[in-house]
């Protein structure tokens, strides 16, 4: 058959084998032929036979196979000797992966790619797919008694193998000689006595010991049943070792969140995490899992740190987020290797619209790293988008096709950090001329903004509907179960009012028009930051403390309750709850989202308005001030400079790091503007209410005006600004 024909039935092959959420769990998703060309279009491979190329989390193979055409058609175009050809190819085109299964698929893959060259061969040939960690090599002991060997884990412990040995590249012909051993069943001391004659080794050296040692393990799990390749691991395990430097990387690494990797995995890594700088804030909540991290971070810089040549370049299919979230991608923004080596960003293409992976949400990027160059503000960045719309780009398609289509098509946009004097803050990116005129609003806000109350996973314990008033002043409450993560008992208890407010939702708030739906059961006290005191919530709210009582092993049993409280606080203690959230004006928007929809919420039926969790506020104790700050958020320049440097659509969008980096300064009732500004506002809400569209454009017309003016923007940057907004989408 077709070889390309044949990679594509056994691309559909391997993904029918591993099922879709083992795939998800390992961080695997295939990667489309289109979206592999566009990588290594930018990254320069050419096809040039004598340039080394290494995906070293390769999957199926896509970016090998890809390369080998690339090579054949070179070959093919100069006339080069095919039995030339093929000794490069297998000299310079590498892989390795963790799955044996992918790299079962991706040594078939090669096999087949490197078709009619297969007859000029001059002997037997190894196709170079590892089933290798490329991040977690063998490693050497570091003290008197391990480093005589080098080890590594596998899925029945730690092997160790003489460092000698290692050292000497002998480890193929130590793997053969144990498999051959064990399949004859030879005694230790028999093996020992092999051993020597074959290497050159003084019989009472420690490395002795530790080879018959792992051929005694090796022994004992063939007697076992346990599957008789643990020889071929071992020479697999090593190749990382012993391939050199390459010109290029390429790949798809995995994604997989640091908190979501096994603990030992953990552990293991942490010290090369610390090493590259990964962690800059460190402490022990990061390593044991609390920071947003994803394992192709570090495999980005291990890579170039152990695999590429100087002035080698990387390019990696790699998340988002790197690049647009302030703790994550923190230290991954240093581009500085451990070492001190220089790391320059050569050009990020940020796809996230596209949504190019099957089943996946996260937010796609291509990144092309430089080993020893120094990164320069702007750099190129390419903002992908769907003319048309639509669902997904077919997978099946060639960029080419993609590009005469008009399936998919991008922007020239740079990219720089949001804070010129933190070269690891998130990017903000945009046409170039619309991020030089952002710069008069950026800075830090005269404001804080908060999250809105949080209960701790147990919403469905606070969260309130009224069913009905008695005549001695109490209300009959049910607490909202439906839709919750965390399910509990749904029950009707009559309560005390005092302490219910009305709950603001995330899908209540939208621009310019914040409503509550619900109630909220507000049980903390607000200068302690735990829960109001037992004694005097059961004398002076008797029926709301039993209400509680009867959810306390659910109260009790809360992560957040468990590691920030002790067991002597009160069980219903809640997070983020402070002077602020009884303040009787806020500004508040949802912090998931596309761009800042803010809106001015006060009083409802005589009590102030608590937002949940997901919303941020800014709390205010007059009106006036409140709208002028909801205006200049709803305007157009604020929503430019959010957009282009947070992640869209992202848990972190709208979270009150915004005024972090958007400048508002203080109202001052006796300047004009902001007393126009906040006019204007309070105009927007009532035309919103009225359901008046035109009205509202006209408004946030003049807010623009208005806000360009305070900023210090010229009518051409604002509308430089607009124009990019619009792009931004």
């Amino acid at each position: 058959m077709d070889p390309e024909e044949t990679r594509d039935l056994l691309k559909q092959l391997y993904q029918n084998l591993m099922p879709r959420r083992l795939r998800h769990d390992l961080g695997e998703y295939y990667t489309p032929d289109w979206l592999a060309e566009r990588l290594l279009n930018q990254l320069g491979v050419d096809g040039d036979p004598g340039k080394r190329l290494l995906d070293p989390a390769c999957g199926s193979g896509t970016f090998l196979v890809l390369t080998i055409k690339r090579i054949r058609q070179y070959a093919e175009e100069r006339m080069l000797p095919p039995a030339g050809v093929l000794e490069q190819i297998l000299k310079n085109v590498v892989g390795f992966d963790l799955n044996p299964l992918a790299v079962i698929s991706a040594r078939t893959n090669y096999l087949l790619a490197l078709g009619d060259l297969l007859p000029h061969r001059q002997g037997e040939i190894g196709i170079p797919v590892y089933l290798a960690d490329s991040i977690l090599t063998p490693m050497a002991g570091q003290d008197l008694f391990t480093q005589a060997a080098y080890s590594f884990n596998t899925a029945v412990g730690r092997f160790s193998v003489p460092r000698s040995l290692v050292d000497a590249r002998s480890i193929d012909r130590l793997a053969d000689l144990l498999e051959e051993c064990v399949g004859m069943g030879l005694r230790p001391d028999q093996f020992r006595a092999r051993l020597l004659q074959t290497f050159p080794l003084d019989e009472d050296t420690a490395e002795v010991g530790v080879a018959v040692d792992l051929y005694e393990r090796l022994l004992d799990l063939d007697r076992q049943g346990i599957n008789g390749i643990w020889a071929r691991v071992i020479k697999n395990a090593f190749a990382p070792l012993f391939q050199g430097r390459f010109d290029y990387v390429a790949g798809n690494p995995p994604w997989v969140n640091w908190e979501s990797l096994p603990d030992e995995y953990r552990l293991e890594t942490k010290a090369l995490w610390v090493y590259h700088g990964l962690f800059p804030h460190g402490g022990m909540d990061a390593i044991l899992g609390k920071g947003k991290k994803d394992i192709s971070m570090l495999m980005t810089y291990v890579a170039m740190d152990r695999y590429l040549k100087d002035g080698g370049r990387l390019g990696f299919l790699i998340t988002q987020s790197v690049f647009k979230t302030a703790g994550a991608g923190q230290g991954f923004r240093r581009f500085r290797l451990g070492d001190g080596t220089p790391l320059k960003v050569v050009h990020v293409d940020d796809m996230a619209d596209l949504k190019p992976f099957e089943g996946a949400s996260n937010r796609t990027a291509i990144v092309i790293l430089e080993r020893g160059g120094e990164t320069r503000y702007p750099v190129p960045y390419s903002c992908w988008y769907k003319p048309g719309g639509g669902s997904a780009v077919p997978e099946d398609l060639t960029l080419e096709e993609i590009a005469r289509e008009k399936i998919a098509a991008y922007r020239r946009f740079v990219a720089r950090p949001v804070d010129e004097k933190d070269p690891t803050s998130p990017w903000i990116t945009g046409r170039p001329q619309a991020l030089k005129a952002v710069k008069k609003l950026l800075g830090t806000s005269d404001y804080r903004a908060y999250e809105g109350a949080n209960t701790g996973g147990a919403n469905g314990v606070y969260w309130l509907e009224i069913v009905g008033r008695r005549p001695d002043g109490l209300l009959v409450v049910s607490n909202i179960t439906e839709g919750m993560k965390r399910q509990v008992e749904n029950v009707q208890a009559a309560i005390e009012p005092d302490l219910l407010y009305p709950l603001l939702r995330g899908r209540d708030v939208s621009r310019w028009r914040a409503q509550p739906s619900a109630y909220i059961l507000m049980v903390q006290d607000p200068q302690k930051r735990r829960g109001y005191d037992p004694d005097w919530l059961a004398q002076n709210y008797p029926k709301t403390y039993a209400y509680l009582k009867h959810f306390e092993t659910e109260l009790r049993s809360r992560s957040g309750y468990r590691r920030y409280f002790s067991e002597s606080d009160p069980f219903y203690s809640m997070f983020n709850v402070g002077d602020y959230t009884f303040a009787p004006y806020k500004v508040v928007w949802p912090n998931i989202g596309s761009e800042l929809a803010c809106a001015v919420v006060s009083s409802d039926k005589g009590k102030c308005v608590v937002p949940q969790h997901i919303i941020t506020l800014v709390a205010f104790e007059d009106a006036g001030e409140a709208h002028y700050m909801c205006a200049l958020l709803n305007s157009s320049p604020a929503n430019f400079a959010l957009q282009s440097y947070s992640q869209k659509g992202g848990k972190s969008f709208g979270t009150p790091h915004v005024l972090e980096n958007i400048r508002i300064p203080h109202y001052d009732p006796t300047n004009p503007t902001h007393c126009q500004l906040a006019a204007l506002s309070q105009q927007a809400h009532q035309a919103t209410a009225a359901g008046d569209a035109a009205r509202v454009r006209e408004i946030e017309a003049e807010i623009d005006r208005l806000a360009a003016q305070l900023w210090g923007l010229t009518e051409a940057e604002l509308r430089e600004i607009q124009e990019s907004l619009e792009e931004l989408g």
